[in-house]
């Protein structure tokens, strides 16, 4: 115990030493100490215990354990002996009994040579500088004695009346006698006290029947409500008791030990206290459950401070403490929870006293490194859970001061700030590193708690401290208004944090700087944004520089100069020379009410090309024969104003062109790809144009009437598919000349971007303002999102147009011609025909850098009308066996026209895209047995064994595949014999027509 305030003075014991006279009735002495209002983190109780029956109840268990104890007395002079026996007063037999409670180890005398050295271990002050009362010459009747025993001293230290200490030292004679062989661990204490004591050995009735309450409650709190061992909500002991308990509370019960109250009572406390918590002992548990062992042994510690001077540990601290240790079996304290409890203990007393004996705070701050050693050598939860508690409040207290560190300390008791900043970041240490789930996951190197801690407090309390010159500042100005040329609240406010800086360096940093290197640095930086928070708000309203606003501006600078210096200096040592700190103080000059005013300017230019691009869209006819460029006018118009906008930006006299010219690119980039995307809107899509398939149906063999069911299916199907495109009938906007117009104009702002660019290079070369670096960071300089909308809207429009043409534009000739009827008398020729006209109509219209992927587009969707014809034409179209070969040459002239003998696209190309139709076709040469056995092997391979019984309908997936289902089903629709419909109808029962 003394090493933990070893080279700590702590002051003289000044504890009256005269013996509390007789009582009659138990009354508790007053404690000096201030109220606070920091609660126990060592656990409330759930029973009606009050401190007082806690200390009783704790002195109680004190005199048990050391009236058993072993240990051999101390040596002693003839006449402290003679003092024992003069100064105890108790009805006791002989000392040399074992089991009385006046047993050597609680009648240790305090000796002189103990009291040496105890001074010597606390650096107390010689004898001859203090004199304790009765101590000097002289000194007899009447005059105030040192206390001899250890007993005495307990007592005297928790205040403990001689009536009540005399009748529980009665109590444990009597007890002692049945305790032979046995270790007092192994008792129920206050079970054992109700039997013993009896009504005649209390004043009255009503202290009797306090006392008993007292005991009762205790057995309640122990047993019942904090139990060592957790309690099953179906135990009938546990029932019994509380019956028991709950009816004593409202009426005393009878405790004669031959009683039937007493016997159930005694019964129902045995079988609860006897329950085994694992550790192979026949020890009762009756107070070792948390928090009542807690409260019980903090009780305990507090008896080391001098009931007369609160601030002090008594001399004999050594011997009490190992007499307090002895405690531990009966309220299962262990060394860990000993550490916690006294860091407690010694940091609650720093707190009640004034916060003005340091040693205390140093002693606490001392006691939790051992803490903070057990908190790694033990992962025990009923452990964490409490060492989390204490620290917790421990740092809560702590931080409530240093988290406003400017408004809890000045000169007068700066010097208590260091010790509290130890403590809160030592608590703050074993609360992340030991306790928090979360740095575990963490590399231990990552976290540097004390740092952190600290640069919190730091920005918290200059934050605080910034809030109040701030009012400091606006009252100056409303006391100077009637003055001539008053200073602005700015300029005022900078000069005020200019002078909070220097007191925060020349004060606080140098004791924060302990635990963070850079504290000056950082309370500088805080200081910085918190001006900044201001500046910033001011110079976004200038709209002109005012004399007010270069005042403001010219404080503001010198502020970041001297801020920035403080900084610099601050962090010479540190592995980055502060470039960390340096980052967090962007800086907030007057340039920056400059760069405002050109962002205005940006915004106004932007604003007004947004409107000019909304209103030439809507007037754009999309033309190509009337633009001879071969794109629209309103593109060249664009393109123009962006130009004229770049050169006006260069041209403002300002020093920042590479720094904004990032907004400008942005804003225009913006608009371009609006200007695109609103001229592609409304153009269709592939999906567009392709017209609905009609529902499955089976050939009609041999009808007479196959004729009349083609002539209605063709208008029906000319029916749907005009339905489907009236959105872009009548709409010469829309037309296949228009989109082409389109497709050249985003080709057009596509290229235009690259001159652009190298124009922007050019006018940056030119800027006195530029670097290097300005150069070499591309991105402020192109074009980002309107080449990516220009190459998107080419492809878009060019599916577009070409599904258009084959779908729409030539569906007399597809949809509503091809093989309609007899195959060999409806071929291909009148759709080659068309094509070849659009084809040349392209090819004059589209520029040649696009004109490839338009041609290429356009032979994707005649392969896809092609086949949509074969597999989905509806049941005006009928194919047999012999019609295969018409297919795959009308199939071979339509990849022939896109060939061109060469001309044209390139014969890769061709069979990429043809490689689906040339897949499907040999299906059409196939018998339809063959083709039937296929069709049912791939459709159970598909849907496993539930299609054995009866086979399902495949989804239409359009995917056209020969190994595809629905596929292989399409085929067999329009295969025109009988095998086919048959089939048909007896699966699908398929209906010959629509």
């Amino acid at each position: 115990m003394a090493h933990l305030f070893r080279d700590l003075s702590l002051g003289h014991s000044k504890r009256e030493l005269t013996p509390l006279p007789l009582q009659t009735k138990p009354r508790m002495l007053p404690s000096k100490l201030t109220s606070t209002d920091l609660q126990s983190p060592l656990g409330q109780l759930a029973s009606q215990l009050t401190d007082s029956d806690l200390r009783l109840t704790a002195y109680d268990v004190f005199l048990a354990v050391c009236r058993t104890s072993s240990s051999k007395p101390l040596s002693s002079s003839a006449s402290a002996s003679a003092s024992n026996s003069d100064s105890l007063g108790y009805n006791s037999p002989s000392q040399n009994n074992n089991h009385s409670p006046n047993s050597p180890a609680l009648q240790r005398s305090l000796t002189s040579a103990a009291a040496s050295k105890m001074k010597k271990a606390f650096g107390l002050k010689s004898p001859g500088s203090k004199k304790s009362p009765g101590s000097g010459p002289g000194s007899g009747e009447g005059k105030s004695k040192r206390p001899t025993t250890v007993g005495e001293l307990m007592r005297i230290q928790m205040r403990i009346p001689e009536t009540a200490d005399s009748r529980v030292r009665r109590a444990l004679l009597r007890i002692g006698g049945g305790l032979v062989g046995r270790r007092i661990e192994s008792v129920v204490l206050p079970l054992e006290l109700l039997q013993q004591l009896k009504q005649s050995d209390f004043t009255d009735q009503q202290e009797y029947d306090a006392w008993q309450k007292r005991n009762l409650k205790v057995l309640e709190a122990g047993l019942l409500l904090h139990p060592r061992v957790s309690l099953d909500k179906s135990n009938n002991a546990s029932q019994r008791l509380r019956q028991i308990i709950h009816a004593a509370l409202d009426r005393p019960i009878e405790t004669g030990k031959n009683n039937e109250s007493m016997q159930v009572l005694r019964s129902a406390v045995m079988s609860l206290a006897s329950r085994s918590d694992g550790s192979f002992s026949d020890s009762c548990h009756w107070a070792d459950g948390i928090p009542l062992n807690l409260r019980l042994y903090e009780m305990l510690l507090e008896t080391c401070f001098d009931i007369n001077d609160e601030t002090s540990i008594v001399e004999e601290v050594d011997e009490l403490m190992e007499h307090i240790k002895k405690t531990w079996v009966v309220l299962g304290i262990n060394q860990m929870l000993h550490n916690l409890c006294f860091t407690w203990v010694l940091f609650h007393r720093f707190v009640a006293t004034g916060q003005v004996e340091m040693d205390l705070l140093y002693a606490a701050d001392g006691q939790l490194a051992e803490v903070a050693k057990d908190a790694k050598a033990t992962k025990d939860p009923d452990y964490s859970k409490i060492l989390s508690s204490t620290l917790t409040s421990v740092l809560g207290w702590a931080e409530k001061r240093l988290l406003a560190y400017h408004d809890t300390f000045d000169s007068g008791n700066i010097y208590t700030m260091q010790g509290i900043v130890s403590l809160g970041v030592s608590a703050a240490k074993i609360l992340v590193e030991d306790v928090s789930t979360e740095y575990r996951r963490k590399r231990k190197g990552e976290v540097d708690v004390a740092r952190n801690r600290i640069d919190t407090y730091i920005r918290s309390s200059l934050r605080t401290a910034f809030a109040q010159r701030m009012e400091k500042a606006d009252s100056s100005r409303r006391a100077s208004k009637n003055q001539p040329n008053p200073l602005p609240v700015l300029a005022i406010l900078a000069k005020d944090v200019g002078e909070l800086a220097v007191h925060e360096t020349k004060v606080f940093s140098p004791i924060l700087k302990g635990w963070h290197p850079l504290a000056a640095g950082v309370a500088v930086a805080t200081l910085h944004s918190c001006y900044a928070n201001e500046i910033k708000q001011f110079i976004s309203g200038i709209m002109e520089l005012t004399p007010d606003a270069v005042q403001v501006l010219r404080a503001a600078d010198k502020l970041e100069k001297d801020l920035v210096q403080i900084a610099v200096e601050d962090a010479v040592d540190s592995e980055d020379g502060g470039k960390a700190i340096i980052r967090e103080m962007p800086p907030y000059e007057a340039e920056t009410a400059i760069a405002n005013l050109v962002k205005g300017w940006i915004k106004t230019r932007l604003d007004r090309l947004k409107e000019w691009v909304d209103r030439n869209l809507q007037q754009e006819v999309w033309n190509p024969q009337a633009n001879q460029e071969g794109y629209a006018p309103s593109a060249v118009e664009i393109l123009r104003i962006i130009d004229e906008t770049l050169d006006a930006f260069f041209q403002l006299p300002i020093p920042t062109h590479p720094a904004l010219l990032p907004d400008l690119m942005a804003g225009l980039d913006k608009c371009l790809q609006n200007y695109v995307m609103k001229a592609k809107s409304g153009c269709g899509t592939r999906s567009t144009y392709i017209p609905t398939m009609p529902a499955l149906t089976r050939c009609e063999i041999g009808s007479k009437f196959q004729g009349v069911w083609k002539k209605k299916e063709k208008s029906q199907n000319s029916q749907k598919r005009n339905s489907q495109v009236a959105t872009m009938n009548g709409d010469n906007s829309f037309g296949i000349p228009q989109l082409c117009d389109r497709i050249n104009t985003f080709h057009c702002i596509l290229s235009e971007m690259d001159v652009l660019e190298k124009r922007i290079i050019t006018h940056l070369r030119n800027c006195e303002s530029a670097h290097v670096e300005d150069f070499l960071n591309g991105l402020s300089k192109k074009f980002e999102l309107t080449p990516s909308a220009c190459v998107e809207g080419v492809q878009l429009l060019s599916e577009a147009v070409a599904y258009k043409i084959v779908f729409h534009d030539l569906s007399h000739v597809l949809w509503d011609g091809l093989y309609v009827g007899e195959p060999s008398s409806s071929r291909i020729d009148p759709l080659l025909q068309e094509l070849e006209r659009n084809l040349l109509i392209i090819s004059e219209t589209v520029h040649e850098r696009v004109r490839t992927r338009i041609i290429t587009d356009i032979m994707k969707a005649s392969c896809d009308g092609f086949l949509l014809v074969l597999l989905a034409g509806g049941p005006s179209r009928a194919f047999s066996r012999q019609d295969s070969q018409i297919i795959e040459d009308d199939f071979k002239a339509l990849k022939d026209l896109f060939w061109a003998n060469g001309d044209g696209l390139h014969a890769d190309l061709i069979d990429k895209f043809s490689s689906t139709v040339r897949g499907v076709l040999p299906l059409f040469r196939t018998d339809s047995e063959s083709l039937i056995e296929r069709f049912r092997r791939v459709t159970l391979e598909t849907y496993g064994s539930s299609a054995r019984s009866r086979l399902p309908l495949p989804p239409t997936s359009g995917q056209w595949n020969p190994t595809e289902p629905n596929t292989l089903l399409r085929v067999l629709c329009y295969r025109n014999d009988e095998t086919a419909s048959k089939f048909l109808k007896k699966t699908y029962n398929l209906p010959k027509k629509l």
